[in-house]
């Protein structure tokens, strides 16, 4: 059975933050607690999808976060600018920057490179797995330190895009991201009221025009 079964989803009621537009895509800043896209059942419908889809009926998500995570979500506005978005995600020309805070002490620089595969008896777990699992890279880099509460700044770069990804390897390193109820073994001995981890800068050639798009949000942790 999935672990999440006894989930109510209580989404927060802010109105939509546009932060980044042109004729051809539209960035929000997603809160914490948001779907990206509807779920299967019907109290799960509200998401940033449907929310973008009352402004921009064409649009089309373009990646996703996991609902815990807040931060920049990308949407193409029309079909030719959804192929597009398409192609440079494959090609892994998008970069993406995530903030996050993990427990312990991280004083340097690294790379995570360990497999990941769905844990199907305990979905939505993802696990790593030398033998089965897909290949995923993980860069981070320490930003600050805070002695008193134990907690570390990163800054993480995804190289590939699993599921769960930046949870699972800071997990596997040792340093699980704060109040992450999936993937930190005392997710509530914090006072932090969401996940600490946050989609900060998303940038891409536009494809349509050859401009660089840099877009930034700061985290509110």
């Amino acid at each position: 059975m999935p672990i999440d079964d006894g989930f109510v989803y209580q989404p927060p009621l802010d109105p939509l933050d546009i932060i980044f537009e042109d004729n051809d895509f539209v960035a929000i800043n997603k809160p914490a607690g948001l779907l990206s896209v509807p779920g299967r059942l019907p109290e799960h419908h509200d998401s940033a999808y449907f929310r973008v889809l009352a402004i921009y009926p064409n649009a089309k998500i373009t990646h996703r976060l996991d609902m815990a995570t807040s931060g920049i979500l990308l949407f193409a506005k029309h079909r030719d600018a959804e192929v597009a978005a398409s192609k440079m995600f494959q090609a892994r020309t998008v970069k993406k920057n995530y903030i996050a805070l993990v427990q312990g002490q991280i004083n340097s620089n690294g790379r995570v490179d360990v497999p990941l595969i769905t844990d199907w008896e305990n979905r939505p777990r993802q696990i790593v797995h030398f033998e089965l699992g897909k290949p995923a890279q993980t860069l981070f880099e320490s930003v600050s330190y805070d002695a008193e509460k134990d907690v570390s700044r990163v800054l993480l770069t995804p190289i590939t895009g699993r599921s769960h990804q930046l949870r699972v390897h800071m997990q596997h390193i040792g340093h699980p991201i704060m109040r992450d109820k999936l993937y930190h073994p005392t997710p509530f001995n914090t006072d932090l009221a969401r996940m600490a981890l946050h989609a900060s800068y998303l940038s891409f050639m536009q494809p349509f025009n050859n401009l660089l798009v840099e877009i930034v949000s700061e985290p509110e942790f």
